[in-house]
């Protein structure tokens, strides 16, 4: 690292720490803390939580996923295109739920089931984001350590300081700040400012990269693979393990059942000024994921090429020196592309991916112990108490709430011992919530007839199979080695059974996205099947349009419509009267684009399937394939620069109209997300008691 990169990374920092300054006085109650006043446009909303959910730690395992499934992953990826965006520009969930203006997503429980069940979805919800939040100061500290070559100890004077707790210390620190200063207010607009300069970062990062590299000499190494290993061809690569058609499979399922269901940036689906301008928000979302995806997609390819070409030789030998040091197989995985990085990139680039990674860590950890810490406050602490705190009690908890959260996170990632990859132990860890959530959101929200007990059905279903999945995974490395001692001791050359030992493992236990996938299935039938046996018997219907504020339930300011009349034709794209003109064409041109896409794939995937019936299979395409690899890469760069101006310009826009909006509103200390009026009874118990 030179001047020029050190810099770099101090202006990120001293940045952010000006946004906060701005920013903090305009948090002025507990709706502000949790939800920005729900004030946020539609350009905020889509930065910030595209920064917010991506993080440092996803980007080490997106370039740890990539580098083993190759361009495959991204074939797989588009099969989500037309999934995506159904989901997306019918507001599918999030436009309901934001309807309700529930503060937490258990909060909308208790509206809809009960306050026990907003305790147990609370609790578990809490206890599943604090062990998947358990491993990210982990993961980013160990990048900043291989990636800037620092020490293991640092010496000042005559004291040492271990660098991997300092450098944790330092951003959970910075996290837990910004966050005690000026809630959910500072965490958008500083993550903002960092979700700008990530996507800037991102585009020149991955044009320098191929550039430097070349084509040519990704083509050579994508050649090489052998059969049923392809890097370029997604139809040849029935044996890569865990990142392949299955693994997006799930993922489709999941784009509809989980919609919303995970609670670490849940911040977001409460603080649009709208539902239809949170809504909006998430069709925005969609082009802001085109440069991050291709960054995810062509860099570890790229990363790949350095470790395997001849050409570049020198460099991968000193990479793999470096890696040949750890003496963990996880971490060794996830440190390949930044190791890699820290070699390939000049000055000035070093500094601005350094400075990139700080920013993505800090608005990563600011927004999960921001969500963690509410959640346990809102959703366990105020209903077990039955009565609401007074809004300077009801901050204080939610400020030493967030310290808690840093204190374990801090704790947990200095003794746990990573063991797999990451997105699969998010997968695991994800599903003790997200398994089951998913059928009590969608029937709480689009059915009549769901009840209490079928969310208790589902939700007990879905943590004792995600808590089994999750002591088998942590048992798969225990059961390696038990295998391995135990053939030893048999005979000398037991090399050969070990191995047979060590692939039984790895085929008959299931990873963390597979039992994500059968939690699913498992708690939508439960929820179902519950609910109709109870309703078959009670016959009553809950009241949905008090829950979604309709009709005589109706709250002047939450709808944007325009009470017109819109044709059946815009009607069947999701487009309803709430759209003006500017609205209508983003949703022609994000179907337009997608739907591109699609065909694109669907055309490709029959080619190749009726070529598997002929003699010569899927083989022999190889060249096809890279020339549409890289044409796509020159696409999408040119559309995400256009798209990195106009939201840099929208947002900015948005910033300073919700910090004029705070500054002039007027509090609500009711709106503190305490339940204080009965709600609706549908299935025999009281949803909401009052305190």
């Amino acid at each position: 690292m030179t001047t020029l990169d050190w810099l770099l990374v101090a202006a990120m920092y001293g940045t952010i720490m000006g946004s906060l300054l701005l920013t903090r006085r305009h948090m002025r109650g507990v709706a502000d803390y949790l939800a920005a006043g729900r004030s946020a446009g539609r350009y905020l909303l889509t930065v910030s939580a595209g920064i917010a959910a991506i993080g440092g730690i996803t980007i080490v395992a997106n370039l740890e996923m990539g580098y083993e499934a190759g361009f495959a992953m991204g074939w797989w990826g588009l099969s989500m295109s037309l999934f995506m965006t159904i989901v997306t520009v019918t507001g599918w969930v999030n436009y309901r739920f934001r309807r309700t203006r529930a503060l937490t997503l258990s909060e909308f429980f208790e509206r809809r089931y009960s306050r026990r069940f907003r305790i147990f979805a609370g609790s578990v919800a809490f206890g599943a984001g604090l062990i998947n939040f358990g491993i990210f100061p982990a993961v980013e500290a160990r990048f900043f350590i291989h990636y800037l070559g620092l020490p293991e100890t640092w010496h000042l004077g005559a004291l040492a300081i271990p660098m991997y707790p300092f450098i944790m210390f330092i951003t959970l620190g910075s996290a837990v700040w910004f966050i005690l200063q000026g809630g959910h207010v500072s965490v958008l607009v500083t993550d903002f400012v960092q979700g700008v300069f990530a996507y800037v970062v991102f585009l020149i990062l991955a044009a320098w990269l191929m550039l430097k590299v070349g084509w040519d000499d990704v083509a050579t190494v994508m050649m090489q693979a052998p059969p049923g290993l392809s890097k370029v061809n997604p139809f040849d690569t029935g044996y890569v393990a865990d990142f392949n058609v299955t693994y997006f499979l799930i993922g489709v399922l999941g784009l509809f059942y989980g919609a919303m269901s995970w609670q670490g940036t849940q911040a977001y689906n409460t603080s649009a000024r709208s539902a239809h301008e949170g809504k909006m928000g998430n069709v925005l979302g969609m082009w802001r994921g085109i440069g991050q995806g291709m960054f995810m997609t062509f860099v570890p390819i790229l990363i790949y090429t350095v470790l395997h070409h001849p050409d570049w030789a020198g460099l991968a030998g000193g990479v793999q020196a470096q890696l040949d040091g750890v003496d963990n197989l996880a971490l060794r995985s996830q440190m390949r592309g930044p190791l890699t990085l820290a070699a390939l990139l000049p000055p000035g680039l070093l500094g601005a991916f350094a400075a990139l990674m700080l920013g993505a860590s800090i608005s990563t950890l600011n927004t999960y112990m921001h969500s963690w810490s509410s959640i346990f406050v809102q959703d366990v602490l105020l209903p077990v108490r039955r009565r609401p705190l007074s809004p300077v009690a009801h901050m204080r908890a939610l400020r030493l709430a967030v310290i808690g959260v840093a204190v374990f996170a801090f704790l947990f990632s200095l003794f746990y011992r990573q063991s797999q990859a990451i997105l699969l132990f998010f997968a695991l860890t994800g599903a003790i919530f997200a398994g089951w959530s998913g059928a009590v959101i969608i029937g709480g929200l689009y059915t009549r007839w769901g009840t209490t007990a079928g969310a208790w059905a589902a939700g007990i279903s879905g943590v004792s199979l995600a808590l089994a999945g999750f002591v088998l995974e942590q048992s798969k490395r225990a059961w390696h080695e038990t295998g391995t001692a135990f053939w030893g001791l048999l005979d000398v050359a037991g090399a050969a059974r070990t191995q047979a030992w060590a692939g039984w493992v790895d085929v008959h236990l299931p990873n963390g996205q597979q039992i994500w996938g059968w939690s699913m299935w498992v708690c939508a039938l439960t929820y179902v099947a519950v609910s109709l046996g109870q309703q078959a018997v009670r016959r009553r219907s809950f009241d949905l349009d008090r829950l979604l504020h309709r009709g005589q339930w109706a709250i002047a300011g939450e709808n944007e419509g325009s009470g017109k009349t819109v044709s059946r034709g815009w009607r069947a794209l999701g487009i309803t009267d709430e759209f003006g003109r500017r609205d209508k064409a983003l949703y022609v041109a994000t179907w337009s684009w997608n739907l591109a896409w699609m065909a694109i794939f669907a055309i490709g995937t029959i080619f190749f399937l009726t070529r598997r019936l002929t003699a010569g299979g899927w083989t022999g395409y190889d060249t096809q394939w890279l020339r549409f690899w890289h044409t796509r890469f020159w696409i999408e760069l040119v559309i995400s620069a256009l798209v990195m101006v106009w939201f840099t310009i929208g947002g900015t826009r948005d910033v300073r109209r919700m910090l004029r909006d705070l500054q002039a509103r007027r509090r609500d200390d009711g709106d503190d997300g305490f339940v204080r009026e009965p709600g609706p009874v549908g299935d025999g118990e009281e949803p909401g008691r009052t305190g």
